[in-house]
């Protein structure tokens, strides 16, 4: 990856809003899919962002499903009769149990009408067999058509980490749980590896394992619950081992719900964890409410010799636009304590069924507003 030597570079977490309907089931789905990638690629370029992808557009727009029909060893089955899937559990759900009802039957969770119970009623997958990767040809088309659209320059592609895909699967082959997540971590490993090997920069997404801290954390207790990151980061490693970190950035965060977040894990708890991960880069929430504060963490926690900090500094929790002076301060607050050398402007998460399309790119068009009136102060 590129590093600021004479700006603020620009990128964003990957779902963007699709600028056409997609639909995989008519005739001309392939070459509506290959136009809609090459626009959404040509537009986040007009507005400056420097780092692009595909939009993940390739992927449906969900960055978690997409790997269900990636392995195999695994059969999909409804919930347990009278168990909520993990999206429905947890503290912030009980304490604003009104607001939860509400925003459920508004359907303002997401942004999508109904997006809230679409996520709810994800498919538990069951592990029956060994776990196999079986994504190639979908993985190399997919590789294909980014590459086409956009070459490999500053490109990037996401994928998922184990930790991320480890709550919607049971075991019922493996003799415990870690050896179930070490075999999805293996699988894992040949599509990261095709990645990097295409030239594309590999993106790794792992919202839920911060998220897990109000499910199940917050009964485990903090060293508990430390304990089960770092597994979980062994894991990812596991599946990175051999890929050069230049190639490979990491992206945490505490879900992309509309919601109160008023238990979300600090990061200065996990930090040192995140900062394990063999990547060159780190992609953290830094705009709403809940984490603009913890920017301030960087004047303790040392950005280890060769990283880049790419924190959010547009958010996908409100629809107000954030002005571009702001977004020039919160990244000038970054560069202050980790150098601007190191620090790449970026969104605390996707976009896709987050925000309207015409707030989001608004958003994009703030961040590299800001990124300029940053780099002019900070570069001259």
């Amino acid at each position: 990856m590129n590093r600021s030597t004479s700006k603020i570079l620009t990128t964003h977490v990957g779902s963007l809003p699709n600028l056409v309907e997609l639909d995989e089931k008519a005739a001309n789905y392939d070459a509506t899919l290959r136009a809609a990638v090459g626009d959404v690629v040509a537009k986040q370029r007009d507005l400056g962002i420097d780092i692009v992808n595909e939009g993940e557009y390739t992927k449906g727009g969900d960055w978690l499903s997409f790997v269900e029909s990636r392995f195999s060893g695994f059969e999909a089955r409804d919930w347990p009769e009278g168990e909520k899937p993990l999206l429905a559990r947890g503290k912030d759900r009980e304490d604003f149990a009104a607001f939860y009802q509400y925003a459920a039957e508004k359907g303002i969770l997401f942004f999508n009408p109904g997006g809230q119970i679409q996520h709810a009623k994800r498919k538990i997958w069951v592990c029956t067999a060994p776990v196999k990767y079986s994504g190639q040809e979908e993985l190399k088309r997919e590789i294909e058509i980014t590459k086409a659209a956009a070459g490999t320059d500053n490109v990037f592609l996401t994928s998922t980490a184990p930790a991320s895909i480890e709550p919607y699967r049971r075991n019922e082959f493996y003799k415990t749980e870690e050896e179930m997540l070490f075999a999805l971590a293996d699988a894992l490993a040949v599509e990261y590896r095709a990645i990097v090997e295409s030239g594309l920069i590999l993106q790794i997404d792992d919202a839920w394992l911060p998220a897990l801290w109000d499910r199940i954390g917050m009964q485990m207790g903090m060293e508990a619950f430390r304990k089960y990151c770092a597994v979980r980061v062994d894991a990812l490693n596991h599946a990175l081992k051999g890929l050069p970190e230049e190639r490979v950035r990491y992206h945490l965060c505490w879900g992309s719900w509309h919601g109160p977040h008023a238990y979300d894990l600090e990061l200065k708890h996990i930090v040192d964890l995140m900062l394990e991960v063999k990547a060159q880069a780190y992609l953290i929430e830094g705009a709403n409410a809940r984490h603009d504060h913890e920017w301030q963490l960087w004047e303790t926690v040392k950005l280890p010799k060769d990283k880049i900090l790419i924190p959010g500094v547009i958010a996908h929790a409100t629809d107000t636009i954030e002005h571009p002076e702001l977004v020039a301060q919160r990244l000038q607050r970054y560069t202050s304590v980790v150098g601007r050398e190191n620090v790449i402007a970026g969104a605390d998460c996707g976009f896709g069924g987050r925000a309207h399309p015409q707030i989001a790119w608004a958003k994009l068009k703030a961040m590299c507003e800001g990124a300029e009136i940053a780099s002019r102060k900070l570069f001259g």
